[in-house]
């Protein structure tokens, strides 16, 4: 029988557990927010999709405005989302302090190089009043993207060849250009390199069998 970690029925119940448990951490937040602001609180979520927000029984919440943010426009089917072409890295289109939280959920990893996450950490922090930013753990024994156990510490070839050889996690087999691709678009981060990122933020460790399986980066009102 196979192990349980490659079952992706189980993986993505497990992980669908692990982000409602981070939203309950990142409502806080949002009431902290609210309490004080008069009108719809203001989200601009990096990456993210309506889907998201259903999943987590927030589709139907009053007094909040979500611009999502993506590569591409989705279609949304509720006057409380809008959906808009962007690129993490410049948020010029924005003013600073033009939104009242900045959200990310598993973007930041996706961007190739430091260089890339240094712009988008220091776009969220300037067009966020607060953020909420979070990314899965160098650290974490088994590679989330790829579900394979300490695919993070391989050798860049080896990396490529499995991801061209076997299916893999979120990635189907692919030709070597495609698969290179995906493995120089991931890159993982550390608790140091997230509190680097993101000096004015506290962090948020999310404990699993007594390892660090993500790591979130916040900022709440009056420093709190």
């Amino acid at each position: 029988m196979a192990s349980v970690i490659y079952n992706l029925s189980y993986v993505k119940s497990l992980k669908q557990k692990f982000r409602e448990k981070r939203f309950q951490f990142f409502l806080d937040l949002l009431d902290k927010v609210g309490a004080s602001k008069q009108g719809p609180v203001k989200i601009l979520d990096i990456g993210g999709t309506q889907l998201f927000w259903e999943n987590m029984n927030f589709i139907d919440q009053k007094n909040v405005h979500i611009t999502l943010l993506n590569l591409r426009k989705y279609e949304t089917k509720n006057d409380r989302f809008t959906s808009i072409v962007g690129d993490a890295c410049d948020l010029s289109q924005f003013k600073d302090g033009e939104f009242d939280i900045v959200f990310s959920n598993s973007v930041i990893e996706h961007l190739y190089t430091i260089e890339n996450q240094k712009r988008m950490a220091s776009e969220a922090r300037r067009v966020g009043k607060y953020y909420f930013i979070q990314t899965p753990n160098y650290y974490f024994p088994v590679e989330p993207h790829w579900l394979f156990p300490f695919f993070q510490f391989l050798p860049k070839s080896t990396r490529v060849y499995l991801t061209s050889r076997f299916n893999l996690g979120s990635f189907p087999k692919a030709p070597k250009e495609q698969a290179e691709k995906w493995v120089n678009e991931v890159r993982l981060l550390t608790v140091k390199e997230m509190k680097d990122l993101f000096p004015d933020g506290q962090v948020y460790k999310e404990p699993f069998l007594g390892m660090t399986k993500s790591i979130t980066t916040y900022r709440l009102p009056n420093g709190s």
